[in-house]
Protein backbone atom coordinates (compact mmCIF):
# COMPACT_ATOMS: atom_id res chain seq x y z
CA UNK A 1 0.00 0.00 0.00
CA UNK A 2 1.42 2.97 -1.07
CA UNK A 3 2.01 6.35 1.75
CA UNK A 4 -0.94 8.39 -0.44
CA UNK A 5 -3.20 5.15 0.14
CA UNK A 6 -2.87 4.62 3.91
CA UNK A 7 -3.13 8.08 4.42
CA UNK A 8 -6.57 8.16 2.53
CA UNK A 9 -7.66 5.00 4.28
CA UNK A 10 -6.73 6.49 7.88
CA UNK A 11 -8.45 9.63 7.15
CA UNK A 12 -11.55 7.72 6.35
CA UNK A 13 -11.01 5.62 8.87
CA UNK A 14 -10.71 8.64 11.41
CA UNK A 15 -13.87 10.67 10.41
CA UNK A 16 -16.28 7.35 10.81
CA UNK A 17 -14.53 6.93 14.23
CA UNK A 18 -15.66 10.39 14.83
CA UNK A 19 -18.95 10.78 13.73
CA UNK A 20 -19.48 7.26 15.11
CA UNK A 21 -18.07 8.42 18.76
CA UNK A 22 -20.01 11.47 18.56
CA UNK A 23 -23.42 10.02 18.37
CA UNK A 24 -22.28 7.57 21.03
CA UNK A 25 -21.08 10.16 23.25
CA UNK A 26 -24.05 12.98 22.78
CA UNK A 27 -26.49 9.83 23.87
CA UNK A 28 -23.85 9.35 26.82
CA UNK A 29 -24.00 12.96 27.67
CA UNK A 30 -27.35 13.37 26.87
CA UNK A 31 -28.42 11.03 30.02
CA UNK A 32 -25.68 12.93 32.26
CA UNK A 33 -27.14 16.71 31.16
CA UNK A 34 -30.66 15.38 32.52
CA UNK A 35 -29.19 13.46 35.50
CA UNK A 36 -27.87 16.55 36.64
CA UNK A 37 -30.74 18.92 36.37
CA UNK A 38 -34.40 17.25 35.92
CA UNK A 39 -33.83 13.21 36.69
CA UNK A 40 -33.71 13.87 40.41
CA UNK A 41 -37.69 15.23 40.38
CA UNK A 42 -38.81 13.13 37.25
CA UNK A 43 -37.99 9.65 38.36
CA UNK A 44 -37.56 10.33 42.26
CA UNK A 45 -39.44 12.80 43.42
CA UNK A 46 -39.28 10.98 47.06
CA UNK A 47 -36.20 12.37 47.61
CA UNK A 48 -36.11 14.45 50.86
CA UNK A 49 -34.17 17.18 49.39
CA UNK A 50 -32.57 18.47 46.32
CA UNK A 51 -29.20 16.76 46.73
CA UNK A 52 -30.41 13.17 47.88
CA UNK A 53 -32.55 13.58 44.55
CA UNK A 54 -29.41 14.06 42.19
CA UNK A 55 -27.85 11.83 43.89
CA UNK A 56 -30.53 9.27 43.20
CA UNK A 57 -30.33 10.13 39.36
CA UNK A 58 -26.49 10.00 39.67
CA UNK A 59 -26.64 6.32 40.93
CA UNK A 60 -28.85 5.31 37.90
CA UNK A 61 -25.61 7.49 35.74
CA UNK A 62 -23.49 5.13 37.29
CA UNK A 63 -25.44 2.19 36.14
CA UNK A 64 -24.23 2.83 32.54
CA UNK A 65 -20.60 3.18 33.71
CA UNK A 66 -20.74 -0.47 35.66
CA UNK A 67 -22.30 -1.70 32.47
CA UNK A 68 -19.29 -0.94 30.27
CA UNK A 69 -16.90 -3.63 31.35
CA UNK A 70 -19.43 -5.87 29.86
CA UNK A 71 -19.95 -4.14 26.68
CA UNK A 72 -15.73 -4.18 26.25
CA UNK A 73 -16.44 -8.11 26.79
CA UNK A 74 -18.97 -8.87 24.68
CA UNK A 75 -17.95 -6.63 22.03
CA UNK A 76 -14.19 -7.41 22.33
CA UNK A 77 -15.06 -10.73 21.37
CA UNK A 78 -16.51 -9.95 18.37
CA UNK A 79 -14.13 -7.27 17.36
CA UNK A 80 -11.01 -9.71 17.95
CA UNK A 81 -12.60 -12.70 16.15
CA UNK A 82 -15.06 -10.66 13.76
CA UNK A 83 -13.32 -7.39 13.08
CA UNK A 84 -14.07 -3.84 14.46
CA UNK A 85 -16.33 -2.76 11.99
CA UNK A 86 -19.06 -5.37 12.63
CA UNK A 87 -18.66 -4.78 16.89
CA UNK A 88 -18.90 -0.75 15.63
CA UNK A 89 -22.24 -0.96 13.70
CA UNK A 90 -24.13 -3.52 16.28
CA UNK A 91 -22.74 -0.63 19.15
CA UNK A 92 -24.49 2.41 17.54
CA UNK A 93 -27.87 0.48 16.93
CA UNK A 94 -28.07 -0.85 20.77
CA UNK A 95 -27.12 2.91 21.86
CA UNK A 96 -29.56 4.86 19.74
CA UNK A 97 -32.11 2.55 20.36
CA UNK A 98 -31.68 2.47 23.95
CA UNK A 99 -31.39 6.65 24.15
CA UNK A 100 -34.59 7.01 21.91
CA UNK A 101 -36.71 4.74 24.46
CA UNK A 102 -35.74 6.44 27.60
CA UNK A 103 -37.33 9.41 25.79
CA UNK A 104 -40.44 8.02 25.72
CA UNK A 105 -40.62 6.79 29.38
CA UNK A 106 -43.30 7.85 31.53
CA UNK A 107 -42.31 9.78 34.57
CA UNK A 108 -42.54 8.60 38.17
CA UNK A 109 -45.79 10.89 38.69
CA UNK A 110 -47.50 8.45 35.98
CA UNK A 111 -46.34 4.96 36.17
CA UNK A 112 -44.97 5.03 40.33
CA UNK A 113 -41.53 2.70 40.68
CA UNK A 114 -41.79 1.10 37.79
CA UNK A 115 -40.48 4.29 35.88
CA UNK A 116 -36.91 4.52 37.22
CA UNK A 117 -36.94 0.64 36.78
CA UNK A 118 -37.00 1.34 33.00
CA UNK A 119 -34.63 4.33 33.34
CA UNK A 120 -32.23 1.92 34.64
CA UNK A 121 -32.58 -0.89 32.72
CA UNK A 122 -31.85 0.91 29.53
CA UNK A 123 -29.02 2.89 31.08
CA UNK A 124 -27.42 -0.70 31.56
CA UNK A 125 -27.97 -1.28 28.11
CA UNK A 126 -26.24 2.39 26.93
CA UNK A 127 -23.45 1.29 29.05
CA UNK A 128 -22.95 -1.70 26.43
CA UNK A 129 -22.94 -0.43 23.81
CA UNK A 130 -20.67 2.51 24.68
CA UNK A 131 -18.55 -0.31 26.23
CA UNK A 132 -17.98 -1.90 23.06
CA UNK A 133 -17.78 1.08 21.29
CA UNK A 134 -14.88 3.24 22.23
CA UNK A 135 -12.01 0.48 22.10
CA UNK A 136 -13.35 -0.34 18.51
CA UNK A 137 -13.80 3.17 17.20
CA UNK A 138 -10.10 4.01 18.60
CA UNK A 139 -8.44 0.99 17.20
CA UNK A 140 -9.94 1.80 13.74
CA UNK A 141 -8.56 5.11 13.47
CA UNK A 142 -5.28 4.09 15.12
CA UNK A 143 -4.67 0.78 13.20
CA UNK A 144 -5.23 2.29 9.84
CA UNK A 145 -3.13 5.36 10.35
CA UNK A 146 0.98 5.22 9.16
CA UNK A 147 3.43 5.40 12.93
CA UNK A 148 4.37 8.35 13.09
CA UNK A 149 0.82 9.53 12.81
CA UNK A 150 -1.26 7.17 15.33
CA UNK A 151 -1.68 10.00 18.10
CA UNK A 152 -3.33 12.84 15.53
CA UNK A 153 -5.68 10.08 14.02
CA UNK A 154 -6.49 8.46 17.45
CA UNK A 155 -7.55 12.07 18.62
CA UNK A 156 -10.19 11.71 15.88
CA UNK A 157 -11.94 9.00 17.90
CA UNK A 158 -11.41 11.61 21.41
CA UNK A 159 -12.88 14.45 19.43
CA UNK A 160 -16.41 12.39 19.77
CA UNK A 161 -16.49 13.25 23.37
CA UNK A 162 -15.69 16.72 22.68
CA UNK A 163 -18.47 16.87 20.26
CA UNK A 164 -21.18 14.94 21.68
CA UNK A 165 -20.53 17.03 24.87
CA UNK A 166 -21.07 20.05 22.87
CA UNK A 167 -24.40 18.97 21.06
CA UNK A 168 -26.06 17.31 24.22
CA UNK A 169 -25.25 20.49 26.31
CA UNK A 170 -26.25 23.32 23.70
CA UNK A 171 -29.33 21.12 23.37
CA UNK A 172 -29.97 21.26 26.49
CA UNK A 173 -29.09 25.30 27.02
CA UNK A 174 -31.54 26.28 24.70
CA UNK A 175 -34.39 24.22 25.84
CA UNK A 176 -33.56 25.50 29.62
CA UNK A 177 -34.78 29.09 27.74
CA UNK A 178 -38.15 27.99 27.95
CA UNK A 179 -38.14 27.39 31.60
CA UNK A 180 -37.73 25.17 34.55
CA UNK A 181 -41.43 23.87 34.14
CA UNK A 182 -41.26 23.29 30.47
CA UNK A 183 -37.88 21.45 30.98
CA UNK A 184 -39.50 18.91 33.80
CA UNK A 185 -42.46 18.34 31.76
CA UNK A 186 -41.23 17.36 28.36
CA UNK A 187 -38.17 19.62 26.84
CA UNK A 188 -36.12 16.87 28.64
CA UNK A 189 -37.26 14.71 25.94
CA UNK A 190 -36.39 16.25 23.21
CA UNK A 191 -32.55 15.51 23.10
CA UNK A 192 -33.16 12.12 23.69
CA UNK A 193 -35.90 11.58 20.83
CA UNK A 194 -33.22 13.37 18.75
CA UNK A 195 -30.56 10.58 18.50
CA UNK A 196 -32.38 8.34 15.90
CA UNK A 197 -32.02 11.00 13.68
CA UNK A 198 -27.87 11.00 14.75
CA UNK A 199 -27.93 7.17 14.29
CA UNK A 200 -29.26 6.93 10.31
CA UNK A 201 -26.24 9.48 9.79
CA UNK A 202 -23.49 7.10 11.79
CA UNK A 203 -24.89 3.62 10.41
CA UNK A 204 -24.20 5.36 6.96
CA UNK A 205 -20.76 6.70 7.59
CA UNK A 206 -20.06 3.55 9.54
CA UNK A 207 -20.96 0.69 6.28
CA UNK A 208 -19.03 2.51 4.22
CA UNK A 209 -15.84 1.96 6.14
CA UNK A 210 -13.13 -0.49 5.55
CA UNK A 211 -11.57 -3.14 7.89
CA UNK A 212 -8.85 -2.14 9.76
CA UNK A 213 -5.11 -3.10 8.28
CA UNK A 214 -4.12 -4.53 10.86
CA UNK A 215 -6.80 -6.83 12.15
CA UNK A 216 -6.69 -8.17 8.86
CA UNK A 217 -3.49 -8.69 8.96
CA UNK A 218 -3.56 -10.68 12.02
CA UNK A 219 -6.42 -12.69 10.90
CA UNK A 220 -4.25 -13.85 7.65
CA UNK A 221 -1.22 -14.70 9.85
CA UNK A 222 -3.14 -16.21 13.01
CA UNK A 223 -5.84 -18.43 11.21
CA UNK A 224 -8.40 -19.65 13.51
CA UNK A 225 -8.58 -18.08 16.35
CA UNK A 226 -7.87 -21.05 19.10
CA UNK A 227 -8.26 -19.37 22.29
CA UNK A 228 -10.94 -16.74 23.67
CA UNK A 229 -9.95 -13.23 23.29
CA UNK A 230 -11.33 -12.41 27.31
CA UNK A 231 -9.00 -15.50 28.33
CA UNK A 232 -5.92 -14.32 25.86
CA UNK A 233 -6.25 -10.98 27.47
CA UNK A 234 -6.36 -11.65 31.66
CA UNK A 235 -3.72 -14.24 31.09
CA UNK A 236 -0.94 -12.55 28.20
CA UNK A 237 -2.09 -8.96 29.29
CA UNK A 238 -2.97 -8.80 32.73
CA UNK A 239 -0.38 -6.21 34.55
CA UNK A 240 -0.54 -4.10 31.44
CA UNK A 241 -4.26 -3.76 31.56
CA UNK A 242 -3.91 -2.79 35.08
CA UNK A 243 -1.73 -0.26 34.44
CA UNK A 244 -4.15 1.39 31.29
CA UNK A 245 -6.81 1.80 34.59
CA UNK A 246 -4.70 3.06 36.60
CA UNK A 247 -3.90 5.73 34.08
CA UNK A 248 -7.46 6.91 33.17
CA UNK A 249 -8.55 7.70 36.44
CA UNK A 250 -8.77 11.67 35.36
CA UNK A 251 -9.48 11.15 31.60
CA UNK A 252 -12.65 9.29 32.29
CA UNK A 253 -13.52 10.19 35.70
CA UNK A 254 -12.35 13.62 36.21
CA UNK A 255 -13.76 14.79 33.28
CA UNK A 256 -17.28 13.83 34.89
CA UNK A 257 -16.34 15.29 38.05
CA UNK A 258 -15.41 18.99 36.32
CA UNK A 259 -18.90 18.96 34.22
CA UNK A 260 -21.48 16.52 35.26
CA UNK A 261 -21.07 17.33 39.45
CA UNK A 262 -19.84 21.32 38.63
CA UNK A 263 -23.32 21.25 37.19
CA UNK A 264 -25.24 20.11 39.95
CA UNK A 265 -23.17 22.12 42.59
CA UNK A 266 -23.37 25.24 40.54
CA UNK A 267 -26.85 25.33 40.53
CA UNK A 268 -27.14 24.22 43.96
CA UNK A 269 -28.96 27.13 46.12
CA UNK A 270 -26.01 27.60 48.00
CA UNK A 271 -23.84 28.93 44.43
CA UNK A 272 -26.79 29.47 42.92
CA UNK A 273 -25.92 29.53 39.36
CA UNK A 274 -28.57 29.67 36.72
CA UNK A 275 -28.85 26.48 34.80
CA UNK A 276 -28.69 28.58 31.26
CA UNK A 277 -25.28 30.31 32.52
CA UNK A 278 -23.74 26.76 33.25
CA UNK A 279 -24.99 25.23 30.44
CA UNK A 280 -23.68 27.76 28.06
CA UNK A 281 -20.14 27.86 29.68
CA UNK A 282 -20.09 23.99 29.15
CA UNK A 283 -21.15 24.55 25.64
CA UNK A 284 -17.94 27.17 25.15
CA UNK A 285 -15.64 25.00 27.20
CA UNK A 286 -16.95 21.70 24.93
CA UNK A 287 -15.93 24.15 21.79
CA UNK A 288 -12.34 24.46 23.53
CA UNK A 289 -11.91 21.09 23.54
CA UNK A 290 -12.82 19.95 20.02
CA UNK A 291 -10.83 22.84 18.49
CA UNK A 292 -7.67 21.87 20.93
CA UNK A 293 -7.99 18.24 20.63
CA UNK A 294 -6.43 17.32 17.56
CA UNK A 295 -3.87 19.78 17.61
CA UNK A 296 -3.16 18.40 21.27
CA UNK A 297 -3.22 15.30 19.50
CA UNK A 298 -0.92 16.18 16.29
CA UNK A 299 1.99 17.36 19.65
CA UNK A 300 1.75 13.78 20.88
CA UNK A 301 3.36 12.86 17.36
CA UNK A 302 6.16 15.53 17.63
CA UNK A 303 6.99 15.72 21.17
CA UNK A 304 5.92 12.35 22.48
CA UNK A 305 1.95 11.35 23.86
CA UNK A 306 3.06 10.57 26.87
CA UNK A 307 4.84 14.06 28.08
CA UNK A 308 1.45 15.36 26.37
CA UNK A 309 -0.94 13.94 28.86
CA UNK A 310 1.55 14.38 31.77
CA UNK A 311 1.44 17.93 31.25
CA UNK A 312 -2.71 17.83 31.01
CA UNK A 313 -2.88 15.97 34.07
CA UNK A 314 -0.60 18.51 35.97
CA UNK A 315 -2.72 21.14 34.58
CA UNK A 316 -5.91 19.56 35.51
CA UNK A 317 -4.65 19.35 39.52
CA UNK A 318 -3.63 23.29 39.09
CA UNK A 319 -7.04 23.91 38.31
CA UNK A 320 -8.59 21.79 40.11
CA UNK A 321 -9.29 24.40 43.05
CA UNK A 322 -9.96 27.46 40.66
CA UNK A 323 -12.17 25.92 39.19
CA UNK A 324 -15.16 25.50 41.88
CA UNK A 325 -14.44 28.32 44.07
CA UNK A 326 -14.84 30.62 40.93
CA UNK A 327 -18.28 29.24 40.48
CA UNK A 328 -19.05 30.97 44.04
CA UNK A 329 -17.93 34.31 42.29
CA UNK A 330 -20.36 35.51 40.12
CA UNK A 331 -18.56 36.28 37.55
CA UNK A 332 -19.41 35.04 34.56
CA UNK A 333 -16.33 35.84 32.27
CA UNK A 334 -14.69 34.32 35.28
CA UNK A 335 -16.58 31.38 34.80
CA UNK A 336 -16.28 31.06 31.01
CA UNK A 337 -13.03 31.40 31.44
CA UNK A 338 -12.20 28.72 34.07
CA UNK A 339 -14.39 26.09 32.61
CA UNK A 340 -12.48 26.67 29.13
CA UNK A 341 -8.72 26.10 30.45
CA UNK A 342 -9.90 23.04 32.74
CA UNK A 343 -11.21 21.50 29.05
CA UNK A 344 -8.26 22.36 27.31
CA UNK A 345 -6.31 21.07 30.13
CA UNK A 346 -8.75 17.90 29.83
CA UNK A 347 -8.12 17.19 26.42
CA UNK A 348 -4.19 16.80 26.86
CA UNK A 349 -5.23 14.35 29.39
CA UNK A 350 -7.63 12.56 27.18
CA UNK A 351 -6.71 13.19 23.10
CA UNK A 352 -3.42 11.06 23.02
CA UNK A 353 -4.68 8.33 25.24
CA UNK A 354 -6.43 6.46 22.17
CA UNK A 355 -2.83 5.82 20.87
CA UNK A 356 -1.40 5.42 24.43
CA UNK A 357 -3.52 2.25 24.89
CA UNK A 358 -4.23 1.00 21.66
CA UNK A 359 -0.18 0.75 21.59
CA UNK A 360 -0.06 -0.93 25.37
CA UNK A 361 -0.86 -4.63 23.18
CA UNK A 362 -0.07 -7.03 20.90
CA UNK A 363 -3.20 -7.33 18.43
CA UNK A 364 -3.92 -10.77 19.13
CA UNK A 365 -6.92 -9.50 22.23
CA UNK A 366 -6.07 -5.75 21.53
CA UNK A 367 -9.88 -5.05 21.49
CA UNK A 368 -10.75 -6.70 24.63
CA UNK A 369 -7.75 -5.59 26.27
CA UNK A 370 -7.85 -1.83 25.53
CA UNK A 371 -12.02 -2.09 26.42
CA UNK A 372 -10.93 -3.64 29.69
CA UNK A 373 -8.74 -1.12 30.28
CA UNK A 374 -11.05 1.81 29.98
CA UNK A 375 -14.09 0.29 31.01
CA UNK A 376 -12.90 -1.13 34.27
CA UNK A 377 -11.54 2.50 34.68
CA UNK A 378 -14.72 4.41 33.27
CA UNK A 379 -16.89 2.35 35.77
CA UNK A 380 -14.73 2.98 38.79
CA UNK A 381 -13.86 6.64 38.42
CA UNK A 382 -15.97 7.34 36.02
CA UNK A 383 -19.22 6.21 37.18
CA UNK A 384 -18.55 6.64 40.77
CA UNK A 385 -16.90 10.18 40.74
CA UNK A 386 -20.10 12.19 40.14
CA UNK A 387 -22.12 9.82 42.93
CA UNK A 388 -19.03 10.15 45.62
CA UNK A 389 -18.22 13.89 44.88
CA UNK A 390 -21.77 14.45 45.80
CA UNK A 391 -21.84 12.97 49.09
CA UNK A 392 -18.34 13.88 49.84
CA UNK A 393 -19.86 17.20 49.65
CA UNK A 394 -23.05 16.61 51.23
CA UNK A 395 -21.34 15.05 54.38
CA UNK A 396 -18.97 17.79 54.50
CA UNK A 397 -20.12 20.92 53.45
CA UNK A 398 -17.14 21.80 51.96
CA UNK A 399 -16.29 21.66 48.35
CA UNK A 400 -12.14 21.12 49.09
CA UNK A 401 -13.10 17.38 48.92
CA UNK A 402 -14.32 16.98 45.45
CA UNK A 403 -11.21 19.29 44.58
CA UNK A 404 -8.89 16.88 46.92
CA UNK A 405 -10.09 13.98 45.02
CA UNK A 406 -9.32 15.69 41.62
CA UNK A 407 -6.27 15.94 42.36
CA UNK A 408 -5.35 12.92 43.97
CA UNK A 409 -6.84 11.12 40.61
CA UNK A 410 -4.35 12.80 38.43
CA UNK A 411 -1.10 11.95 40.71
CA UNK A 412 -2.25 8.40 40.26
CA UNK A 413 -2.75 9.25 36.12
CA UNK A 414 0.70 10.51 36.72
CA UNK A 415 2.45 7.38 38.18
CA UNK A 416 0.79 4.94 35.77
CA UNK A 417 1.92 7.02 32.75
CA UNK A 418 5.49 6.94 33.57
CA UNK A 419 5.32 2.86 33.72
CA UNK A 420 2.98 1.83 30.71
CA UNK A 421 4.79 0.25 27.58
CA UNK A 422 4.57 1.19 23.91
CA UNK A 423 4.96 -0.78 21.16
CA UNK A 424 4.65 -0.21 17.12
CA UNK A 425 3.09 -2.66 14.75
CA UNK A 426 5.45 -1.80 12.29
CA UNK A 427 7.09 -4.97 11.68
CA UNK A 428 7.03 -8.12 9.33
CA UNK A 429 4.49 -10.50 11.12
CA UNK A 430 6.92 -13.23 11.24
CA UNK A 431 8.95 -11.12 13.46
CA UNK A 432 6.55 -11.08 16.24
CA UNK A 433 7.44 -14.25 18.89
CA UNK A 434 4.24 -16.71 18.21
CA UNK A 435 3.88 -17.26 21.69
CA UNK A 436 3.25 -13.71 22.54
CA UNK A 437 5.94 -12.72 25.15
CA UNK A 438 5.24 -10.51 27.36
CA UNK A 439 8.92 -9.21 27.08
CA UNK A 440 8.12 -7.54 23.27
CA UNK A 441 4.19 -8.17 23.74
CA UNK A 442 4.64 -9.06 20.11
CA UNK A 443 5.99 -5.65 18.80
CA UNK A 444 8.68 -3.87 19.14
CA UNK A 445 9.24 -1.70 21.87
CA UNK A 446 8.57 1.95 21.22
CA UNK A 447 9.81 5.43 23.32
CA UNK A 448 7.07 7.85 23.31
Amino acid sequence: MTQEMQLKKARKAGLAAFVGTTIEWYDFYVYATAASLVFGTVFFPASEDRLTGIAAAFATYAVGFFARPVGGIIFGHVGDRFGRRSALVITLLMMGGATFVIGLLPSYAQIGAWAPVMLVLLRFIQGIAVGGEWGGAVLMAVESAPADRKTFYGGFAQLGNSAGALLATALFAWLSTFGAGALEAWAWRVPFLASAILIIVGLVVRLKVEESPVFQQESTRQGPATQVPIGYAITRNWKTILLGIGVLPVAVGGYYLVTTFATAYATDPSVGLSETTVLNALSVAAIVELIATLAIAWLGDKVGRRAVVAAGLVLVALLAAPQFFLLSSGSGLAIFLIFGLMRLAMAATYGPIAAVLSQMFRPQARYTSISLSYQVAGAVFGGLSPLVSTLLFQATGTIWSAVLLLIGMCVLSLICLALVPQYTDEEPPGDRPEDGSESTNGMRPQTV
